[in-house]
């Protein structure tokens, strides 16, 4: 695996993260500032904030994935403005001179919404921990305890249009005015063929027409916990029936597992991947907005 800073590979190792840790400074002597982005189901009633509390990475900040959000939209976590995310990662502690290495609670979930968040907003000196708290803790390191403490700094926000799509460019791309994007959804395959309800009340069952379906649980080794390595994750896109070398937007419930898609493409070298922010929980909701069920065609 190439070094962090040099963006061949978004993952960053246990071992990686220890060391830099220890000695407090990543690529180019940048500081390393770490996020615990866990997030929970609303159904799952677990307090996401409550178990960073618990037990985390020694040093690491809590960044909430619902506060972080667009808090005018009654649609889950839709992405902020770009003034608003430059506070809450200022008020974090994160400078735009920093590494910042993101991990969740489940292993891979969550973290790789808090990385498309950075990228969105400009900022490419950002790495997941691949395998999140449970390979942290197999490895037998330190757990903090407590809140986080940190000092605010500044930061510079710049936001990257391409690598987001609204509702209106993804029903451009559905009436085939979006040129050759494809759409992938990163929900399990009872959800994207409509054999059960949706996890987000009121949506209807079913998927965006046209779109393929590749769960993001998929992209992770279950033996290991770990992201796929680059050909496995290539076989896996195919066996979707998605062309890497062809434009990709991943979709999912609410836009946070369609971040992990987006984070296999791009260890795979497919860096502008975009993402539907509102998802089905957006698209679903709307019955004004055709839908299919079944396989993917």
């Amino acid at each position: 695996m190439a070094a962090a800073g040099e963006f061949t590979d978004p993952m960053i190792s246990v071992d990686w993260l220890r060391k830099a840790i220890n000695d407090r400074s990543g690529p180019d002597n940048t500081g390393i500032k770490v996020l615990d982005a866990t997030y929970m189901m609303p159904q799952w009633q677990r307090d996401a904030r409550a178990e960073f509390a618990k037990g985390h990475i020694p040093g690491a900040r809590f960044f909430d994935i619902d506060a972080i959000s667009d808090q005018t939209r009654d649609l889950p976590h839709m992405v902020p403005t770009p003034t608003a995310f430059a506070d809450a990662v200022g008020a974090l502690g994160v400078g735009n001179a920093d590494h910042v290495v993101v991990y969740d609670t489940h292993g891979l979930l969550s973290a790789a919404r808090c990385w498309w968040m950075f990228r969105l907003f400009g900022h490419d000196n950002v790495s997941v921990l691949d395998g999140g708290l449970p390979a942290w803790k197999s490895a037998g390191l330190p757990i903090e305890t407590g809140p986080a403490v940190c000092a605010s700094t500044q930061f510079q926000a710049r936001l990257r249009p391409e690598l987001i799509r609204s509702r209106e460019q993804i029903v451009s791309v559905v009436e085939g005015a979006g040129g050759q994007c494809q759409i992938v959804d990163a929900r399990a395959g009872e959800r994207f063929d409509g054999t059960v309800d949706d996890g987000w009340p009121g949506r209807r069952r079913g998927h965006i027409p046209g779109s393929r379906n590749l769960p993001f649980v998929d992209l992770v080794n279950p033996d290991s916990g770990l992201l796929h390595d680059a050909s496995i994750l290539a076989q896996k896109f195919v066996q979707a029936g998605i062309d890497v070398q062809r434009p990709v937007c991943t979709s999912c419930g609410s836009g946070v597992t369609a971040c992990v898609l987006a984070l296999g493409l791009h260890r795979l070298g497919v860096m502008d991947a975009a993402v539907y922010d509102g998802s089905w929980a957006e698209w679903g909701l709307d019955p004004s907005l055709a839908t299919e069920t079944g396989p993917a065609r």
